[in-house]
């Protein structure tokens, strides 16, 4: 594509910031036209982002031929129907992470991608940020751990007053909507850089429990995982605890790297040498780096995004075998 024209179905919070002002930013990129199904909300974002069009229709805007590619941004419960529809259209599809539900909805979408010759992109934008290509840079290239041996993830929360009222609950702890609660939500980010960094995760087991009962979803997860290359790994959520602790620890033969999944704290080093920390920041559009990958692919540079339907399915096999009874358990318990 000379350039390609951006369309975005579902323009909620993530797109005020994160996402949409960039698709204005990247070099032959435009962003043309905006869909909510409040239009007047459609309407209101279109106006304040400078955007030409704006629809209540998903279906309308993926027709628009001014429209070269969808940007699925709603909650994961439309991302199987929408992704399918941009496929059907021809659209190339970049869609919001996790990618779907579970790994079913995942496959379904990876396939008809496949199937259509139509590139498919995941939002897992950390691959693509300066602070985790450092990491990368530490333990491969300047290998200042050594050989990494084992890797444990933490992420703990308090509970959160917009989680309290169970008549108002965001869709990101209703099942339904979200496939789980914020281990999906969260916990996918951490899992999907584990693959980028480390290779893909042939195996995965775990526990999860609603311990709160604050909401329908799971708020405590334990795990356990092996990476094809031999690696072990395990992770803790928990979105009822006392403090944030949010951390990401590499064990190698010759030292320790610690990172936060979220955040842009300084990366820890550990070895013989002593203990160096390395400060990179976030950008201001934190997905601006993968959208950039994402439209050099579609103008002709093959293999330059690094987040594909592909590797966004891994995550979502991963998350299904961590979830599996405790989805089975749910399901038996309400009939």
């Amino acid at each position: 594509m000379p350039a390609v024209r951006w369309g975005i179905i579902g323009c909620g919070d993530v797109t005020e910031v994160k996402s949409g002002p960039a698709f204005h930013r990247v070099d032959g990129s435009a962003l043309v036209a905006v869909m909510r199904r409040d239009g007047d909300k459609a309407r209101d974002y279109a106006q304040r982002h400078g955007v030409a069009k704006w629809y209540d229709d998903a279906a309308a805007l993926i027709a628009d031929k001014d429209v070269d590619a969808v940007y699925v941004a709603t909650p994961p419960s439309t991302h199987h129907s929408y992704a399918l529809m941009a496929i059907a259209a021809g659209k190339p599809v970049y869609v919001e992470k996790p990618m779907a539900r579970d790994h079913a909805e995942c496959r379904a979408i990876l396939d008809a991608g496949r199937d259509a010759g139509v590139p498919v992109f995941v939002a897992y934008y950390r691959r693509c940020l300066p602070r985790f290509r450092k990491v990368r840079e530490l333990l491969f290239e300047r290998r200042v751990i050594g050989m990494p041996r084992i890797v444990n993830v933490v992420l703990y929360e308090p509970h959160h007053p917009r989680y309290q009222n169970p008549s108002e609950l965001p869709w990101r702890v209703q099942p339904e909507l979200a496939g789980g609660g914020l281990f999906m939500d969260l916990g996918c980010h951490t899992l999907d850089i584990l693959d980028w960094l480390f290779g893909p995760i042939a195996s995965a087991s775990g526990h999860a429990s609603n311990q709160l009962g604050a909401y329908p979803a799971e708020d405590c997860v334990a795990m356990s995982y092996v990476f094809g290359n031999g690696m072990l790994g395990t992770g803790l959520w928990n979105f009822a605890a006392q403090r944030h602790e949010d951390r990401v620890e590499v064990i190698g033969d010759g030292g320790r790297i610690v990172f936060a999944t979220f955040g842009d704290g300084p990366i820890e080093v550990e070895n013989s040498e002593g203990v160096h920390e390395y400060a990179v920041a976030n950008p201001a559009h934190i997905q601006q780096p993968l959208i950039e990958t994402i439209v050099a692919e579609l103008r002709g540079q093959k293999g330059a995004c690094p987040s594909m339907a592909e590797s966004a399915a891994r995550t979502g096999w991963v998350m299904d075998q961590v979830l599996r009874d405790y989805r089975r358990q749910t399901a038996q318990a309400l009939g």
